[in-house]
């Protein structure tokens, strides 16, 4: 079976100082959505221009329904792809008002049987009331949607989304991201979103490429992305857990100077005796107040359904542990908190 879109082993540059070399992904079927992470600057959306054809592809190919669009000998011009990018700068006419802004994407070439209406867009966006305004007379989050409606229009084969949700607060945002998923559910429009948000592109990405010193580190589920990251560079992106010293002593033990024996399987194979880096994360301990095993709280983080309590051991790595907000006694800055021991981590995540 033909994968709908495929990058097969390319090279993108803005220019000669910013090179993103060997990027390989797929999406195997219709209406699925990609989400490309990675810190600001790092090339995210010139991948996404070069998809588009506002870039040329310094090597390997980009291929759209078993037709190469891009390769380093071939340029499709823009308007001869089924694609549609939406900027997170505003990129919108100035002298159109906000109607007609969306309905320039019925003007597209490859326009099939309008699916979606600009009323029912205008609707799903919030922008009923900002319809007959200029884009000065807005803000640049409703520039956004905006742009979004825009592109959605058209139905194009492939939707290309650059930071969408950046200038939208955050309740706005999570409506849209509901919206959007909703939407390219339906119309099964293929998209590749842009986002610097990893719960973003979990919630959204069915699968995600990080993007990290001018290479696609990993390209993965959501949940193999933080489960099982293949890097220390993965790791640190995301931050949400600490690399801390510990020995291999058996194919299903490890032994940390201050956590002590440690059980799970290995993600990669050991020799006993050998010395790593283990991962540990907010979802790994268990909090026993009756525990022998006691660290200092450092820091206490409250996020609604959890509490993220961050311990410090004696070598000054700081260790966080979600507790559940219902349980019955918090604790506080500077206090003692217990580890169940002995600790148990399904998978042993170690570099």
């Amino acid at each position: 079976m033909k994968n709908h879109f495929e990058i097969k082993n390319a090279t993108f540059s803005a220019n000669k100082y910013k090179i993103i070399k060997n990027v390989s992904f797929k999406i195997k079927e219709k209406g699925s959505i990609i989400c490309l992470l990675g810190p600001s600057g790092v090339g995210k959306t010139t991948i996404l221009r070069t998809i588009a054809g506002l870039n040329k592809l310094s090597d390997g190919e980009i291929i759209l329904d078993n037709k190469v669009i891009s390769s380093k000998k071939k340029n499709l011009a823009p308007e001869e792809r089924n694609i549609a990018l939406s900027f997170q700068e505003n990129s919108l006419f100035p002298h159109k008002n906000i109607i007609e802004n969306i309905n320039l994407g019925l003007e597209r070439k490859f326009l099939k049987k309008n699916l979606l209406s600009s009323n029912y867009l205008l609707e799903l966006f919030d922008l009923q009331e900002i319809k007959f305004k200029y884009p000065h007379e807005i803000s640049t989050g409703e520039s956004q949607r905006v742009s979004i409606a825009r592109s959605l229009i058209s139905c194009p084969e492939l939707l290309l989304l650059d930071e969408p949700f950046s200038n939208i607060d955050q309740i706005l945002r999570l409506k849209l991201q509901e919206k959007i998923k909703k939407i390219i559910s339906e119309t099964k429009i293929s998209t590749i979103i842009v986002t610097h948000d990893p719960n973003e592109a979990f919630y959204l990405g069915e699968q995600c490429g990080v993007i990290i010193n001018d290479s696609l580190k990993q390209f993965d589920s959501p949940y193999n992305l933080y489960h099982y990251p293949n890097s220390e560079e993965v790791v640190n992106f995301f931050k949400k857990g600490v690399l801390i010293p510990a020995e291999v002593i058996s194919k299903n033990e490890i032994y940390q100077s201050e956590l002590g024996k440690i059980t799970g399987k290995f993600l990669k194979k050991f020799e006993k005796g050998t010395k790593v880096k283990l991962l540990i994360q907010p979802d790994d301990l268990e909090h026993d107040d009756s525990s022998k095993l006691k660290l200092e709280i450092v820091e206490k983080k409250f996020r609604g359904t959890d509490f993220i309590y961050t311990l410090k051991t004696k070598d000054n790595f700081q260790i966080p542990v979600l507790v559940h907000s219902h349980h019955t006694h918090q604790h506080n800055i500077n206090e003692t908190f217990g580890i169940k021991v002995p600790i148990h981590i399904n998978h042993l995540v170690c570099f």
